[in-house]
């Protein structure tokens, strides 16, 4: 998985919205962190516990303000910023807990998503987005440059970031952030506080 393979071996790690913990377990397992996870659904703790993973409940909207500054070496946000109900604060709390922040999203500026609403006139469902419109928890729609503007509005680097093509692939590296928000069906960027 491409954000396990950006998170250095040994570190501390928070994982917001952490699901089932199957990257928690991926990186203690691969990378050798030390791993601790937030998730709002119960079922998902559960199972996170019951793997034997450091997991709370808890919203990344309220409870992110409850964490210290510099708590971890990087804090990691994926699949989750769309369903966020403040993407910027949220953004704030993740550069503030961790040297770094992970962020990976599906792009909604992708050509397909664009030519099925161009089209059909109707929200797009795809292979990366299955569930539709009034049931998705995605209530923030962003496209990568979308996400590339919130970084510059909360003093975000960006330290690397690849867009992921339909199979989970990164794509060439060095093309444009254009193209990418254009092809790219993902993207997952390492972001560090501005100088």
């Amino acid at each position: 998985m491409v954000v396990a393979e950006m998170v250095e071996p040994g570190s501390r790690v928070l994982d917001v919205g952490c699901g089932d913990g199957a990257l928690m377990r991926m990186l203690q397992d691969g990378r050798n962190v030390d791993a601790r996870g937030i998730e709002l659904s119960q079922a998902g703790v559960n199972q996170c516990v019951a793997h034997g993973l450091s997991v709370i409940q808890g919203d990344a909207d309220t409870d992110l303000a409850d964490y210290p500054d510099d708590s971890f070496d990087y804090v990691i946000l994926s699949q989750t910023i769309q369903a966020t109900h403040r993407p910027k604060v949220v953004m704030e709390h993740l550069l503030r807990i961790g040297r770094r922040a992970i962020v990976s999203f599906p792009n909604f500026g992708h050509w397909k998503i664009r030519a099925r609403l161009a089209l059909s006139g109707r929200m797009p469902v795809t292979e990366n987005l299955p569930i539709s419109w009034h049931e998705t928890p995605n209530i923030h729609f962003c496209t990568i440059r979308d996400f590339i503007d919130l970084c510059g509005e909360v003093g975000a680097q960006i330290e690397k970031g690849v867009a992921l093509d339909a199979g989970g692939r990164p794509m060439r590296a060095g093309l444009p952030w254009g193209v990418w928000n254009l092809f790219g069906e993902q993207a997952v960027l390492v972001l560090s506080r501005g100088k």
